[in-house]
């Protein structure tokens, strides 16, 4: 009854916050700039790290394992990365072309990487380790020039206030709470949002997660349900420039300044996450992994070919987004061998091929069996994923040049009435991604 009566109230109230400042929201200058600088980023790394990293067994293992919240809070006890080194995470990313990194600030198991004067649960006050993980990273980002995301997660496997419950997390050995603690646990929310937007210098953006917890309401109720509009505004107020996105797997709602696809480009929903979102015209981010897991999973070998990384990039781009691919920390602190290798490889593809990623928009041409497009002004390239001997191709521009995006090598064209037909030589390299760049006049 108390959960009826909870939701009631907050579907009432969701239309006077809905016709709030915030649901006229508009961005300021700062915000444009931000979102412009973003979507010419195109290539991301995300990071998901925690507690949950010590089992090996991705960061969904309290709820799946239905561990006791008590018990969970003990793997604080032993949380000693020795051999995590800031700087060298950076390196290795920056090296892979990525422009930023979003790491998990506090992931639904409630602990925090960060310090925290809302919780002692945070690596700085509940472990060994003392180490405010986001502070060495936000150094580090900024002395190579990288800019820092923060996810944070709407879910709480372990407070007592959070309360109704969701759809997840009700294994945990939680005592019923009551409907008054929700407000308490929003407040502890901005608090620590407060303390992320405070404390670390310039952060790109906020990443939420875990709306879904609570889709069994209608989404019109969603805002109301976990207060959105005052934590945007909160973000935006506090820095305007940072980002506001949100994984709820809906159209955006008002103060959200990018949109994010789980595990699937732009207008397709193959894994299942994207069938109640539309592509609006924010800008667009792609959340990937490397394997089949998020955090670290010690026995997950399933890694994706760098070949198809790099297609899968390269796909992403096609559709005007960005590519968030991630890496799951081992509990050490160190960065995965494979993921490592997969990085490296993207990184000197994209050392060449850049050009044809960042700062680009969705092609003219739709995906066809032989590739992509992107574009950026006057230059459209081809994406060729497999060997082409020639293509022809409808293009209503006059084109000047047409040339290979690795060597610069011209090839031979013709255009008549709009149609323009290519011969491509074969090559001995091996690349995934085969470049061709089409000058217009």
């Amino acid at each position: 009854m108390k959960r009826i009566l909870f939701f009631l109230v907050a579907a009432s109230l969701c239309a006077a916050v809905s016709a709030s400042a915030q649901e006229g929201y508009v961005p300021s200058a700062e915000n444009l700039a931000a979102r412009e600088r973003f979507a010419g980023d195109r290539f991301g790394i995300f990071i998901h790290w925690g507690l949950y990293a010590q089992p090996g067994r991705g960061e969904w293992v309290m709820q799946q394992q239905n561990i006791d919240y008590r018990e969970y809070a003990r793997l604080a006890n032993s949380f000693y990365p020795s051999k995590f080194d800031a700087r060298a995470w950076v390196r290795a990313i920056k090296a892979g072309g990525a422009r930023y990194i979003t790491i998990t600030s506090r992931h639904h198991d409630g602990f925090s990487l960060f310090r925290s004067a809302a919780t002692p649960y945070n690596a700085v006050d509940g472990t060994p380790f003392g180490r405010d993980i986001l502070a060495e990273l936000a150094e580090a980002c900024r002395e190579e020039g990288i800019r820092l995301h923060f996810y944070y997660s709407h879910v709480d496997w372990g407070r007592l206030d959070y309360w109704p419950r969701g759809r997840t997390g009700l294994g945990t050995g939680r005592p019923e709470g009551n409907a008054g603690d929700w407000a308490h646990y929003q407040e502890f929310m901005k608090a620590q949002l407060t303390e992320l937007l405070t404390q670390y210098g310039p952060v790109g953006a906020i990443w939420f997660d875990g709306v879904w917890d609570h889709d069994a309401e209608p989404r019109e109720a969603q805002p109301a349900i976990w207060g959105l509009y005052d934590q945007y505004a909160l973000i935006h107020r506090l820095q305007p420039g940072c980002l506001v996105g949100n994984n709820h797997h809906l159209d955006p709602f008002p103060g959200e300044d990018i949109q994010i696809f789980e595990k699937d480009v732009p207008g397709e929903n193959e894994a299942g996450f994207s069938g109640g979102q539309g592509i609006s015209r924010l800008p667009l981010e792609t959340c990937q992994t490397m394997n089949n897991s998020w955090g670290y999973n010690i026995t997950d070998r399933s890694y994706k070919s760098a070949d198809d990384l790099i297609r899968y990039l390269a796909r992403t781009a096609a559709k005007g987004a960005n590519l968030l691919l991630n890496i799951g920390p081992r509990p050490d602190g160190t960065l995965p061998d494979e993921a490592l290798e997969r990085l490296a490889e993207i990184g000197r593809w994209l050392s060449v091929n850049g050009d044809s990623i960042y700062g680009t928009q969705a092609g003219d041409i739709e995906e066809q069996p032989w590739g992509v497009s992107s574009r950026k002004g006057k230059v459209l390239y081809l994406h060729l994923f497999r060997p082409v001997e020639s293509l022809q191709l409808e293009l209503a521009e006059k084109v000047r040049s047409v040339a290979f995006l690795a060597d610069g090598k011209p090839l031979p064209f013709t255009q008549k009435k709009g149609m323009v037909s290519l011969t491509i030589p074969s090559s001995a390299d091996a690349t995934p991604d085969r470049v061709i760049a089409i000058t217009f006049r």
